[in-house]
């Protein structure tokens, strides 16, 4: 197994474990050979790569054969795509003469006297971090330290970073972390949110617009690559933009430059990105909804955040968390509120954790409660397997019939509302047209129940 270290990182990639049986491939390694003699290995990544005499290739052969500029190497789902830049001499594939083929890796091209393998890289690997906590993000399990020695490596990079997750899981809390671990952290973190932005307007969002450009454009407009010069870009859902402004994006990634809508300048851009998504991007590339040029070219570095349920270990340290961030402190961290805590899944993540917590302390009055002192109140298990009992714990009997029943009522419409909001990538227009209430009255529902926050704007 190969051992990360940074520049490891920016030639082949990175993945979390659990992202690594679906990612991209990002790199493999070109060795070129004349007769038995190996005289250069160069890395393929996202970017193509340029093959020829000129000095200005990526990849240079000094041989009378071959063309100044004499192929194009990229990679592509099945393998490596070489696409001949019409030279003299030809490229060869099989002892035929190829104009533009995906040839599988372990496959060899001959250019001039030249051949060329192509090579897969080996997974690089990394120890799990020796932190309990990077940035907001705290936790001792092993999936959390093998995330923050990902995050670690990664932060002081440019590499691309591409973040999945289940809805409520953090990825906004770690592309704030690699900001703020980053050279770059002197300049304010610029988030987009791709499923709030209608398609007719996302490109404005992005690359920004000029006076002009399209009613309603009375003043020029930076964009977020531009607004965060010298910064990052937060690009939060990406699997939600729209198939044309996909390929735009990649334009922006590849030339480094943003044209606003409705000017003909191109504008030069130093932007890091970082993308998120609780969608899985590589179904998506299989079912052609997000193209693969894009997906490999943002999964330089690329992390699956886990969910709640498989980690209880950390329930404690976020509970601790979560009352360091009031200011008070929470006594000791067990008993019978701890083991329901990690007795349940959390459908909601982190998220829906601090809800409860926020619940609790809300009934316990304006001083709070000590941890083991709360009242706990989560959604009943729809897993058979949590059993009857658990459901009953939910129910305080000391009640009067009005108001218990009043209690559960008010869990079942948080509990629905907080599915509904999860499974719709947390776009309130989509969530209330599924469940059929009215945009308004959904979102009022949701701050009611503090999912969102009052001055939240939504989608």
């Amino acid at each position: 197994m190969v051992t990360a270290d940074r520049q490891t990182l920016l030639e082949t990639g990175l993945a979390s474990a659990r992202a690594r049986g679906r990612t991209a491939v990002r790199s493999c390694i070109c060795r070129v050979t004349l007769g038995d003699r190996v005289t250069a290995e160069v890395p393929l990544g996202a970017r193509p790569m340029a093959v020829g005499a000129g000095r200005e290739c990526d990849l240079v052969l000094e041989d009378p054969q071959v063309s100044r500029r004499h192929a194009e190497l990229a990679l592509a789902p099945e393998g490596i795509r070489v696409r001949d830049l019409g030279s003299t001499n030809g490229t060869f594939w099989q002892s035929s003469r190829l104009s533009e083929a995906v040839v599988p890796f372990g496959s060899q091209i001959r250019i001039g006297s030249a051949s060329i393998r192509f090579l897969t890289v080996e997974t690089p690997a990394l120890a799990p971090s020796e932190r309990r906590r990077f940035g907001g993000m705290v936790g001792s399990s092993l999936a959390m330290r093998e995330l923050f020695a990902i995050l670690e490596l990664a932060a002081p990079t440019d590499a691309t970073v591409l973040l999945e997750g289940e809805s409520g899981t953090g990825k906004e809390m770690a592309a704030r972390a690699l900001h703020d671990h980053s050279p770059r952290a002197r300049v304010p973190l610029v988030v987009v949110d791709c499923s709030a932005a209608t398609e007719s307007l996302i490109d404005s969002h992005l690359f920004g617009h000029v006076r002009g450009a399209f009613t309603g454009a009375e003043q020029n407009r930076k964009g977020a690559f531009v607004e965060a010069a010298g910064g990052t870009v937060f690009l939060d859902e990406i699997g939600e933009l729209p198939l044309s402004a996909q390929a735009k994006l990649l334009r922006v990634l590849e030339a480094r430059t943003v044209q606003p809508v409705g000017s003909d300048r191109p504008v030069p851009v130093d932007a890091r990105v970082v993308a998120a998504t609780h969608r899985d991007l590589a179904r998506m590339v299989e079912e052609k909804t997000f193209r693969f040029d894009l997906f490999y070219r943002l999964a330089v570095v690329h992390v699956a955040l886990p969910p709640l349920r498989e980690r209880p270990e950390d329930l404690a340290d976020l509970v601790r968390l979560f009352y360091e961030g009031r200011g008070v402190e929470p006594g000791p961290i067990g008993g019978d509120n701890l083991t329901r805590l990690e007795r349940y899944a959390w459908p909601g993540n982190v998220r829906e954790l601090r809800n409860v917590l926020e619940r609790a302390w809300t009934m316990a009055g304006p001083g709070g409660a000590p941890f083991q002192a709360l009242r706990l109140w989560m959604a009943a298990q729809s897993d058979p397997a949590a059993g009857s009992n658990r459901a009953l714990d939910l129910i305080d009997i000391s009640l009067p019939f009005k108001e218990a029943k009043e209690r559960w009522l008010d869990l079942f419409e948080r509990r629905y509302l907080e599915g509904v909001f999860a499974t719709h990538g947390e776009n309130i227009s989509r969530a209330a047209a599924a469940s059929g209430i009215n945009r308004r009255h959904f979102r009022n529902l949701l701050r009611k129940h503090g999912i969102i926050q009052s001055d939240d704007e939504g989608a």
